[in-house]
């Protein structure tokens, strides 16, 4: 069974930084794309990044851009997401996730290409 664990979640105020993590166990991580996503009270789920399995191709949602950097460690079977100059507007519960079909090159941005998701870590940005 695959398991995705998320921390690294907190306060932090504006402008500041945080960095996420995502431990993944129970199959072969570096074979499948993974994504962070992200979802405030009242709003629905939405994708922040996406990182191909190699880690050669990554997307990042326009308001994300330039500030979060995604990442990925197949030898540690960690995901990251650093995220910097943090703004209320970021305040949400992050989600790690693991693509449904382990596919190179591949950068799949709907929540229904994912079948794999962890807990979520809160994050907390005051102004």
């Amino acid at each position: 069974q695959v398991q995705l664990v998320e921390s690294g979640g907190g306060l932090v105020q504006a402008g500041g930084s945080l960095r996420l993590s995502c431990a993944a166990s129970g199959r072969a991580f570096g074979a499948y794309s993974m994504g962070w996503f992200r979802q405030a009270p009242g709003k629905e789920r939405e994708l922040v990044a996406v990182i191909s399995p190699a880690g050669t191709r990554r997307y990042y949602t326009d308001s994300v851009k330039g500030r979060f950097t995604i990442s990925r460690d197949n030898n540690k079977n960690t995901l990251y997401l650093q995220m910097d100059s943090l703004e209320p507007e970021d305040a949400a519960v992050y989600y790690c996730a693991s693509a449904r079909t382990p596919m190179s090159n591949y950068l799949p941005k709907n929540t229904d290409d994912y079948g794999v998701w962890g807990q979520g870590t809160q994050v907390t940005v005051s102004s």
